[in-house]
């Protein structure tokens, strides 16, 4: 994040590079960045002649390069942006020879997206010292809920911790369509407002009460009664809720009770540090570490495997996902 404001203050104040390419697994900083540029860098009278976009799948190395090479008309630049130009990456290297030697009133964006080139080659080191190369990494899971409570701080909005885990758990690390959520409930709630699991609910459609974080929290307390009742939610609605993800949400806690077992200084701050949790959340490790012992823990991950591997049909083809959510808590909570 701090990267992409970087490159976008230096675009305002007028330091302005031939070449960008921007790369990685996280598309949205890519679109972030590409839109910016679009839409920021030439006057609107001037984007008639002098701004193209281009797609990766309909052209070539040569046809980018043939447009690079264009003085712009009646204006200082002009804008190339080359969309999915991952579908160019059998060729991309051929693109060398142009970054060694960029048309300097042009502004050449490449937008490749889920891929990287390799920065050993002619093309990084080319672009790397007349342009820049951005690389937009995907975040882990533990760091989405932060990103999404700066965000909306910068917008003027806040959110609960478990507001935002749920987005999290229903959503996954896909900051688009995270994004995409978020500017739902910003035109519904005015400025100022703190998001709460209830306006996720309303305006969503994730349920407050039975997702897989709140099936997480009732295991850890040994409650039998709520797990039970979030199982028979999740069996009576099976594509929202895959049995998958929630084995898998499971085997992540119980991975992390076992780090907790493991650890001297149990103190908030270093179990949230540790664990990389919320430290809104570190009450329920620390209870669910006394509710099981570190032998239990152990067990229940070997358990957490087997039904990891039931869940994707393997062995257990005539089982109902719902029935073996329901044989898995019964073995966990005993």
């Amino acid at each position: 994040m701090d990267d992409v404001k970087k490159l976008v203050t230096a675009i305002k104040q007028g330091d302005i590079k031939p070449i960008y390419f921007l790369m990685g697994e996280e598309s949205y900083y890519i679109d972030k960045i590409s839109d910016f540029i679009e839409d920021n860098i030439l006057d609107e009278s001037e984007k008639g002649f002098n701004q193209m976009v281009l797609y990766g799948r309909d052209i070539s190395i040569d046809d980018i390069v043939s447009n690079a090479k264009r003085f712009p008309m009646m204006a200082e630049r002009q804008v190339v942006i080359v969309k999915e130009a991952q579908d160019l990456s059998r060729t991309i290297e051929k693109l060398a020879k142009y970054a060694e030697n960029p048309q300097p009133t042009t502004v050449l964006v490449i937008n490749y997206k889920y891929k990287k080139i390799d920065k050993r080659k002619a093309l990084y080191k080319a672009i790397n010292k007349v342009g820049a190369v951005f690389e937009s990494k995907k975040l882990y899971e533990n760091q989405v809920p932060d990103w999404i409570r700066r965000v909306l701080k910068g917008q003027g909005y806040d959110i609960s911790p478990k507001a935002a885990q749920m987005l999290v758990e229903f959503l996954g690390t896909d900051l688009s369509k995270v994004n995409n959520e978020l500017s739902k409930l910003k035109i519904v709630l005015p400025k100022g407002t703190q998001i709460t699991p209830e306006h996720i609910e309303e305006n969503i459609g994730i349920s407050k009460d039975y997702n897989n974080f709140e099936l997480r929290k009732a295991v850890g307390e040994r409650n039998a009664i709520k797990a039970h009742k979030i199982a028979k939610y999740f069996a009576d609605n099976p594509k929202d809720n895959p049995m998958v993800v929630t084995v898998s949400l499971l085997f992540s806690f119980f991975n992390q009770l076992l780090h907790l077992h493991g650890m001297v200084d149990k103190s908030p701050r270093s179990v949230a540090s540790a664990l990389r949790v919320n430290p809104y959340f570190v009450n329920e490790y620390l209870t669910a570490a006394r509710n099981y012992p570190m032998k239990r823990v152990s067990a229940i991950i070997g358990l957490l495997r087997e039904f990891d591997v039931k869940s994707k049909g393997v062995g257990s083809n005539a089982v109902p996902q719902g029935d073996l959510l329901k044989e898995l808590l019964v073995r966990i909570l005993g």
